[in-house]
């Protein structure tokens, strides 16, 4: 039975978890994820969770925040001015907002705090500084499919 390595299209169930059981993402009721084993489309350490396995094979696997979204970085957590905003705005706490560097690169920013007069925003992925868990189950391996048993 062949392994998943890098250049395969693979396809892959899981569920991702915080260390406190708190589930941040999963494949559950969705089509299996699609995506190239190595090809920069999932973060690092979930393509080497997947590189190795054979279709039908389950894993759980704990990746560190280095392999992740990285630490958190206090110096992209920032508060602006209130006046700087469009006047049609109103934030919210957890509302999305888009910025952008004077290189021209866009930033996500997250509303985390609003005051009177200014905000608190926060350029960190929301998962960064956290080491992720995941159980994995690949599908499929370019064309070579499993069968898939029900629970």
């Amino acid at each position: 039975m062949s392994q998943a390595k890098s250049g395969d299209t693979v396809k892959i169930h899981y569920t991702g978890t915080l260390d406190d059981g708190t589930q941040f993402d999963s494949s559950a009721g969705r089509d299996p994820l699609e995506f190239e084993l190595g090809g920069g489309q999932v973060i690092p350490g979930f393509d080497s969770a997947v590189e190795g396995m054979a279709v039908g094979d389950s894993k759980s696997v704990r990746i560190e925040p280095n392999d992740a979204y990285g630490e958190r970085h206090e110096q992209l957590v920032q508060e602006v001015p209130r006046s700087s905003l469009p006047e049609d705005l109103t934030p919210e706490v957890g509302m999305a907002l888009q910025s952008q560097s004077p290189d021209g690169q866009v930033m996500m920013l997250m509303v985390t705090t609003v005051e009177e007069d200014s905000i608190t925003v926060d350029a960190n992925h929301p998962l960064a500084g956290h080491a992720l868990n995941f159980d994995i189950e690949l599908v499929s391996i370019g064309g070579d499919v499993g069968i898939i048993l029900p629970d």
